[in-house]
């Protein structure tokens, strides 16, 4: 038994905050943040990450041809949950009405929703249940320490799931190899995040970003180098095999960085960082949904997603497209109109993190 990919949508918020943007209060550039990153804007969300979830999950669905009553496991891959308890995964089975599912959260920083994806697969491949829905999304924004230079220009919101139904079909994962490179934990930390803060002596929520950029490059290169190595050899392959890598859109050196190990050319290579920044758990459905999208993924393509997170987790999988590119229907459900900028909602950010941690 196998899990084949049937359904996949996305949802970005509309609100884009540009570089431009950001050098009206950080002391930075676009041509600073550019050449350093390859990120040009990034989305800012006027909603819960709930929403984002609702709309993506419904048009995944419906290009699945799937109900959500029909739904058997949501698995939902975050690191930016709205509340601890109850899960995230839960609020999204309600918001969607699927009664039957059962739901689970899945937390490994960046790498969330190809863990989250690993974790589906099996149940599915193990008989537990016949489909799956399987998210990844952050609303980063509300926990980001917009005056820190060195990540407040790197990350965005967004979200996309995929819906995986049981087939005889060697088609969905073919192989995963995940890992975590733990001497390097404290290298990307989010202080204020947790119960280690809820001591009164730091309010929940206001947070500072421990973030050691060349640590991280090193080890996230390493790691999702030699994870893409594991699992082609694993299925005695190479990477002239591969269609295309959908790697974990952080930045563009890191991309470039994986490729050249790989040997793998540019041109069969996802990148829309220059887009949407670092979505954390979103980066990869986002890039798979939107290589699909735009016609880089046929019938039968062999496709390779890296990644790499906080802890720091790395993980690479390898996965056979099915018979179908396109959806097998559409769906209306649509995020409610914003009214404020992404600027605007930013600076909004920022007085309330002041006035909370006056």
């Amino acid at each position: 038994m196998h899990a084949a990919i049937t359904g996949w949508g996305k949802c970005l918020p509309p609100a884009v905050l540009s570089n431009a943007d950001l050098a009206q209060f950080l002391d930075t550039s676009d041509e600073w943040i550019t050449s350093r990153t390859g990120i040009r804007e990034r989305r800012i969300s006027h909603v819960g990450l709930d929403e984002l979830a609702r709309v993506a999950s419904l048009r995944a669905l419906a290009a699945a041809g799937l109900a959500p009553a029909d739904v058997e496991l949501i698995v939902f891959g975050t690191t930016s949950f709205q509340d601890q308890a109850p899960n995230q995964s839960s609020g999204l089975q309600l918001a969607l009405g699927a009664t039957r599912a059962a739901s689970m959260d899945v937390n490994t920083a960046c790498t969330s929703f190809l863990y989250a994806w690993s974790t589906a697969n099996a149940l599915i491949r193990t008989g537990v249940v016949r489909n799956a829905l399987v998210v990844g999304g952050e609303v980063i924004s509300r926990f980001m320490d917009w005056r820190n230079r060195n990540v407040s220009v790197l990350f965005g919101d967004g979200c996309a799931a995929i819906v995986l139904q049981a087939t005889e079909a060697e088609t969905g994962l073919l192989g995963e190899k995940l890992g975590c490179d733990v001497g390097g934990r404290g290298s990307l930390v989010i202080e204020g995040m947790g119960a280690r803060y809820a001591d009164f002596s730091r309010r929940l929520g206001v947070t500072n970003w421990i973030f050691e950029g060349p640590e991280i490059f090193k080890r996230a290169v390493g790691g999702m180098g030699q994870a893409c190595a594991d699992v082609l050899a694993a299925r005695g392959l190479a990477a002239t095999d591969v269609d295309l890598v959908v790697p974990h859109q952080a930045n563009l050196r890191i991309i470039e960085a994986v490729a050249k190990r790989l040997e793998v050319p540019m041109e069969r290579v996802m990148v829309n960082v220059q887009r949407y920044g670092n979505m954390s758990a979103a980066t990869v459905p986002v890039a798979l949904v939107e290589a699909l999208e735009e016609g880089r993924v046929k019938a039968g393509s062999l496709l390779l997603l890296p990644a790499f997170g906080a802890g720091l987790t790395w993980c690479a999988h390898l996965a056979r497209w099915g018979d179908r590119v396109t959806p097998l229907g559409t769906s209306e459900a649509q995020l409610p109109p914003c009214s404020q900028s992404a600027l605007e909602q930013v600076r909004a950010l920022m007085r309330l993190r002041d006035g909370e941690a006056g």
